[in-house]
């Protein structure tokens, strides 16, 4: 029970930080919409899309391989161990940001002419290029954070990045015209940029002051260890990001090829992507800092052997998830007008607001599902479930769009979203054994008259 309250407790920190993230995130991006229109949106969606690679291949797995590697020390009682988990991570995160730095600055021109093929991504590629090592050498101090139960500093830095970033691309927008789209997401990207290295100053500051608290011991072997869950899951974030590159880049293609024009291509892209999927997605905040902060907990549970434990806190997280998001799906479903005219200013967001808000459930407690497989050392085969979902999205955006136009893509993102669910939770069902009802129920290898025999 005390573990419970302690992830509650966590839980609630991260999720004030990030109910105060997604307000003001929501509010910059109502802000930006009105800035650079509908295909400006979209143009900077294309533009996230390949930097969401780039940032995947300067992470390469390391913030959940720190949390892993710390969640096993801590809960083995080595701290010294921790601290050399942290280390090795942070030379690790060091060679694969600056080899995405590398990849990203000299491809950028062929990226932005044949893979995105609009010419007015290049310049914003080549900025973002500047803020992969930050981004990646972020992500090992962040994970130890979780791991090491400080969730709130890795949140308060989370903040004043997000502010900051904010705060840099408004200033830089207001000196360039509204109209030069490419100038407009190149100032998004300075932004961005400039957020990243601030956020990897103040975290490292935290790590150090921290750092000079503990008390150090002898140093554990994690090389081969930090290999053995790093590569696996950076090949597999590889293969599954570089397929939802594909499939996102390709969207508007295909709806061009079903008679939109250019810009109504990415008018239609961003208003899903950019301005709907922010309203839909803005109450899982607390789920999100649920199924991070669920990967420790379910770790040192399952060091310790402690199945108990874990059913129990499998079986809480999700009722408690499939409670909160039928009532965001019905919220959402009977205010989806209001909402789109409220936060947009538009009739055109609201239909879309109400059909997707029928996918809520299951996006929500997909998010927890595939926190709960991290923390039981199941992430292969989430990330394999994740890599076949953007293969069959990928195909379905080739085979549908052209015919069917935004109506094959709203098919393709609830086939998928679906299919995704029910093999993660499938798995979970073998790897732990939960009730969505509060039953009373009997633990593992206790015979049904609970006398063993």
């Amino acid at each position: 029970m005390a573990g419970f309250r302690k992830l509650a407790k966590d839980t609630a920190v991260l999720t004030a930080s990030s109910v105060l993230m997604r307000c003001i995130g929501l509010a910059y991006q109502v802000w930006l919409a009105g800035r650079i229109g509908a295909a400006g949106i979209g143009l900077w969606q294309l533009v996230t899309s390949v930097s969401m690679l780039s940032a995947t291949l300067a992470i390469s797995g390391i913030r959940f391989t720190t949390t892993r590697l710390v969640s096993e020390e801590l809960g083995g009682g080595n701290g010294a161990g921790a601290s050399r988990a942290v280390t090795h991570c942070l030379g690790y995160a060091a060679l694969m940001g600056c080899a995405a730095f590398l990849v990203l600055y000299l491809c950028a021109e062929p990226i932005g002419f044949l893979w995105i093929g609009d010419a007015r991504t290049v310049k914003s590629l080549r900025i973002l290029a500047f803020g992969l090592p930050a981004i990646a050498l972020s992500s090992v101090l962040n994970g130890y954070f979780i791991a090491s139960g400080h969730a709130w500093r890795s949140a308060a830095v989370q903040v004043l990045e997000q502010l900051t970033g904010i705060g840099c691309v408004m200033a830089l927008l207001s000196r360039v015209p509204g109209d030069d789209l490419e100038l407009c997401c190149a100032a998004i990207s300075g932004g961005r940029t400039v957020a990243d290295i601030v956020s990897l100053l103040l975290i490292a500051a935290l790590y150090l002051l921290e750092r000079r608290q503990r008390r150090r011991g002898a140093p554990a072997r994690l090389t081969g260890r930090m290999l053995r869950i790093a590569i696996p899951l950076a090949l597999s974030a590889y293969a599954r990001t570089s397929l939802t590159t594909l499939e996102n880049l390709l969207v508007p293609r295909k709806l061009r090829e079903a008679g939109f024009s250019a810009e109504r291509a990415l008018g239609g892209y961003g208003t899903i992507t950019g301005m709907v999927f922010p309203i839909i997605g803005f109450p899982s905040c607390l789920l999100s800092a649920l199924a991070e902060l669920t990967v420790p907990e379910l770790t040192a549970a399952q060091v310790r052997g402690d199945t108990a434990r874990i059913d129990s806190t499998v079986s809480r997280l999700l009722r408690w998830t499939l409670a909160f998001s039928l009532l965001c799906a019905a919220f959402l479903f009977v205010n989806a007008e209001a909402l789109g005219a409220l936060i947009y200013h538009s009739s055109g967001v609201g239909p879309y607001i109400r059909v997707f808000a029928l996918l809520v459930p299951m996006m929500y407690m997909d998010i927890v599902t595939d926190g709960c497989l991290k923390g039981l050392g199941q992430m292969m085969w989430s990330m394999g479930y994740n890599i076949t979902e953007a293969a069959l999205g990928t195909l379905l955006v080739i085979t549908l769009l052209p015919r069917w136009a935004l109506d094959g893509y709203i098919f393709m993102l609830f086939f998928c979203e679906i299919f995704n669910f029910v093999l993660s939770i499938t798995r979970l069902r073998r790897v732990a054994q939960f009730r969505l009802l509060p039953l009373r129920r009997r633990r593992r290898g206790q015979s049904p008259a609970g006398n063993g025999s």
